[in-house]
């Protein structure tokens, strides 16, 4: 039984993403109030594997994840994106016109936000988690309280479905990544075929630095899938760039990145792994 770190409770969509990931296999969650907490699991115990949230096509980057993959000592081994559909729930014996409140993590309710408007009359407060929210509802029977959620949740905890498929986007995805120890991703990497990478490096600031990376990359015919950057604390004008590559040949891969270490400054590879599909 593979043990498995999430932020979030059952019925979360970090669970609904483990359980899809390793759907072949019989996995035992450990829930986590915050992301930090996923890191120190692993921590506390190497065996444990971690997943989380690292960006959404509606909500961008969750750019410090991004942070504590990088200074944790795990290791990217897989990824997976789940199509996200948030429920409109609440207490069973309610309905519409009993709802003064609704409840939910501040991304689910920004993915809702048309919804929302349409309902401007209800109180909207940010919440630690999506499924927490009906969990907590249902628990202490909070009338007049709806949570955003996902249908699974809404089952799990008893709740009435007043309406599906809020989100504003209907191709709204998030991109789960999955960590391990290292010694673990040793033993992926022996059964995985791999075709992306997560690299993060910081450029001297002179012209044209970023764009001989960038051209070197395209010569060795690797896909470029994400840039993002982030400022460095302390060192004013300097930033870590966050980039994500597919490829199809590993050799020229390895020598892509040998290419470019020259012109970088502080290289990490944070993971090499199969690319993850979506699931529609």
């Amino acid at each position: 039984m593979k043990k498995i770190a999430i932020q979030g409770t059952i019925g979360s969509y970090h669970d609904i993403a483990a359980h899809k990931y390793f759907e072949n296999e019989t996995i035992e969650l450990i829930c986590c109030a915050r992301f930090e907490d996923v890191f120190s699991e692993i921590k506390k115990d190497s065996q444990t594997i971690g997943m989380l949230a690292i960006e959404n096509t509606i909500a961008g980057s969750l750019l410090h994840n991004n942070e504590l993959v990088r200074q944790s000592n795990t290791q990217i081994i897989g990824e997976y994106k789940l199509r996200i559909s948030h429920c409109f729930v609440c207490l069973p014996q309610e309905n519409w016109e009993d709802i003064t409140e609704v409840n939910s993590h501040p991304i689910a309710l920004m993915q809702c936000r048309e919804f929302l408007e349409e309902h401007a009359g209800i109180k909207v407060v940010e919440g630690q988690d999506t499924a927490r929210s009906a969990e907590l509802i249902k628990t202490n029977n909070l009338k007049g309280h709806a949570a955003i959620c996902s249908k699974a949740a809404a089952k799990i905890y008893g709740m009435k479905i007043l309406q599906e498929g809020i989100e504003t986007n209907k191709r709204n995805f998030t991109r789960f990544l999955v960590v391990a120890d290292p010694w673990i991703a040793d033993e992926y990497h022996r059964n995985t075929t791999i075709n992306k990478a997560s690299i993060v490096f910081t450029l001297p600031h002179t012209e044209g630095s970023l764009s001989q990376v960038l051209s070197i990359l395209s010569f060795y015919n690797i896909n470029l899938t994400k840039i993002q950057s982030l400022p460095i604390i302390g060192r004013e004008w300097e930033y870590q760039f966050y980039i994500d590559v597919s490829f199809k040949d590993y050799l020229r891969y390895k020598q892509a990145i040998a290419a470019i270490e020259p012109l970088t400054k502080e290289l990490k590879i944070l993971g090499e792994y199969a690319e993850g599909k979506s699931n529609i």
